[in-house]
């Protein structure tokens, strides 16, 4: 079989990203999805707040996905569901199977990678304690609850306070459980701000900052959870143990970019995203292989991925009709202060119309405070900030006309408080 462009993964970002490629000329399009439906995770994902930036208006999950759905069923492109990609050669060659087709190898022009990410588990924090049923990550428990009707548990303590655990501290307060507690490690919640206000605040349900959990304790099934203060070096504190009588513990403990078959591609990943390395067309370090999605940073909000991923669908078309200035003068972009990462990290002027777009974390809750591009010594901008945290992705323009004629072939982007 052979295609223009294979995208791996029919969620958010494989969706935009084929739509995008077939607007912008790409003639031969494949989708690859595992799952049984196209969607991704957002099929499970029946709470409101998608849609405001892409669609200005407020939609559930399952209607964002479906309006991407409508958009790919009016094109020409091709869908494989219920179909695993096991690998892919750094040749563009797809080997995949399904139980239609069997064994199959399919070679691309391009590829974009769009498989998103999955939830840390216990074996990946070490909870020590008893090994009881009723330990579930969030998403598992959300699948569990909204797509196959099943109830995991009527008294609930959460780890984690990422968007997933504050939005699933509501759901299950709504099916009729009791949340005692969501719990976090750090000294500030890594979900946005508005889901604290609307799936803790407005039904009462507490957060314990500086904490985790110290031990599970069951029989057959959770019996109670004991969580502890932490110190600033997050290491338990003695003394400080509280028990709570619950039956099941649900954990969001972060999310992790899904890249083995990138890894096993040669692709260049970075250690601090666990995502690949991209440029500024959002390709990797394989030619014509591009990325996007929660499968290069994890993102806040689907909105985000979408623009992210039809960037890199444009940016495929035009690698398969040859219409990327390749070129090795590169400007690599540095983490300073304060940032533990961005993307892209690193950009060719030659393929920027009149700015780049720059996606980065912060490592602390911080306020009054400017976040600054630099070459050498040279300040080129200069960003103001009220607030940053962790949780919430920012995201600057950086004017082409900044970078040209600069000194240096790397810049440093970092957070320095207001004088």
């Amino acid at each position: 079989m052979n295609y223009d462009l294979v995208v791996i993964g029919g969620g958010p970002a494989g969706l935009a990203a084929a739509i995008e490629a077939y607007d912008n000329g790409a003639e031969k399009i494949l989708v690859i999805e595992r799952d049984k439906e196209l969607g991704g995770i957002l099929e499970q994902c029946i709470h409101n707040g998608f849609g405001l930036h892409t669609f200005k208006e407020e939609l559930t999950g399952p209607e964002y996905a479906q309006r991407f759905i409508d958009l790919l069923n009016n094109t020409k492109v091709d869908v494989k569901l219920d179909t695993m990609v096991l690998d892919i050669t750094n040749k563009k060659e797809i080997h995949a199977i399904n139980s239609e087709d069997g064994y199959m190898v399919i070679n691309a022009k391009a590829i974009v990678l769009a498989m998103g990410c999955r939830e840390r588990t216990r074996g990946a924090i070490s909870i020590p304690g008893d090994r009881p049923a009723g330990v579930f990550t969030a998403g598992s428990a959300q699948r569990y609850v909204n797509m196959e009707g099943y109830m995991v548990g009527k008294d609930v303590v959460i780890l984690g306070s990422g968007d997933i655990g504050l939005i699933m501290a509501r759901r299950m307060t709504l099916e009729g459980a009791k949340v005692h507690a969501v719990v976090e490690l750090m000294p500030y919640s890594n979900g946005l701000n508005r889901n604290i206000v609307q799936c803790l605040n407005d039904y009462d349900i507490p957060l314990y900052l500086s904490h985790t959990v110290t031990d599970i304790k069951g029989d057959g099934r959770v019996e109670s959870i004991v969580i502890s203060k932490v110190d600033e070096n997050r290491s338990p504190i003695k003394g400080t143990e509280k028990e709570f009588k619950c039956d099941t513990l649900l954990l969001s403990v972060g999310l992790i970019p899904e890249n083995e078959i990138s890894k096993n591609a040669g692709i260049e990943l970075d250690r601090r995203t666990n995502g690949p390395v991209v440029n500024e067309m959002m390709e990797t370090s394989i030619k014509g292989i591009f990325a996007c999605g929660n499968v290069v940073h994890v993102h806040d909000l689907v909105d985000f991925v979408t623009a992210e991923s039809k960037r890199a669908g444009a940016n495929a078309a035009k690698y398969i009709k040859n219409e990327i200035k390749d070129s090795e003068n590169y400007i690599a972009i540095k983490n300073g202060n304060g940032i533990t990462y961005t993307v892209p990290q690193k950009i060719r002027l030659e393929n920027i119309d009149k700015g780049i777009e720059v996606f980065m974390r912060t490592n602390a809750v911080q306020h009054d405070v400017s976040i600054k591009v630099k070459a050498g010594d040279e300040e080129l901008l200069s960003f103001k900030r009220k607030h940053m945290a962790p949780a919430e992705m920012e995201k600057i323009m950086v004017p082409k006309m900044k970078l040209e004629g600069i000194a240096t072939n790397e810049i440093t982007i970092s957070v320095e408080k207001e004088a």
